[in-house]
């Protein structure tokens, strides 16, 4: 069985929601982790992992949204995870300086406050990093105190992943991994010890070959563990097992 441990199927526009659940139950998906990113999702995903036994959420506001932060939302989550034992992380809070340049330091003073907030809770952390590698890494080791770490649709070199690794945290790898072009995520996806893996979708978005340009769905994560498997030499079974097991630890405490 298999563990989409990051997609947002609250933001499907062409499968239904309910038709993606089915779906990911019939490809041997058996957990489905959707994260929070906009202040309105805190409200929308306690109640999505009511509607489905397999679905479970994370809450937090992504850095595009740093703009429109307010302290509330803290109290918010926190109330959210005390009142509903399916939200199971923070997530997904960090740093973009891809598509948000203006925004740096009010994405650094969020992302802080939320990491402060999942050691409180003790409740592990979904890292959003894009171009923003040495800030993410920098805020973390300065601010983590005892939250798990997963560093969501990794993007970085082997050298970083390396760094990552020795702090104990983990990597994440999504759809990117099948695309040709895709030359530093392979190579990552062969070196991260199986024990610090994970898999996911990030669906809708970062659709894996054979369906890339179509939307992606919580059934695809397959794809992402076929292609490590065959990066790896080793079997689909083995990536499944070891990345399936890496998820129940750090999300369900198994």
């Amino acid at each position: 069985m298999l563990i989409d441990t990051h997609t947002h199927i609250n933001y499907l526009e062409k499968i239904a929601e309910e038709d993606a659940v089915r779906n990911a139950t019939e490809n041997g998906v058996s957990k489905i982790l959707v994260p929070g990113a906009s202040p309105d999702d805190i409200d929308v995903i306690p109640a999505l992992v009511k509607k489905y036994e397999n679905v479970y959420g994370m809450l937090g506001i992504h850095p595009e949204d740093a703009k429109n932060w307010n302290d509330e939302i803290l109290d918010k989550i926190r109330n959210n995870v005390k009142n509903n034992d399916k939200i199971i992380a923070i997530g997904e809070i960090g740093l973009d300086y891809y598509w948000d340049k203006k925004h740096k330091e009010e994405q650094k003073d969020i992302f802080i406050k939320q990491i402060k907030l999942a050691n409180e809770l003790g409740l592990p952390i979904s890292v959003h990093d894009r171009d923003a590698h040495k800030d993410c890494f920098d805020i973390l080791k300065e601010y983590n105190k005892n939250s798990k770490v997963v560093l969501h649709c990794f993007s970085g070199s082997v050298e970083f992943a390396r760094e990552c690794l020795k702090e104990g945290w983990y990597i994440a790898i999504g759809g990117v991994v099948t695309f040709n072009s895709a030359i530093k995520i392979k190579e990552a996806a062969k070196e991260v010890p199986l024990d610090r893996l994970l898999l996911e979708t990030d669906a809708p978005y970062l659709t894996p070959v054979p369906f890339r340009g179509k939307e992606n769905q919580p059934a695809y994560v397959k794809y992402v563990a076929e292609e490590i498997a065959k990066l790896r030499n080793i079997s689909f079974d083995e990536v499944a097992e070891s990345t399936t097991a890496n998820a129940e630890k750090i999300f369900f405490n198994k």
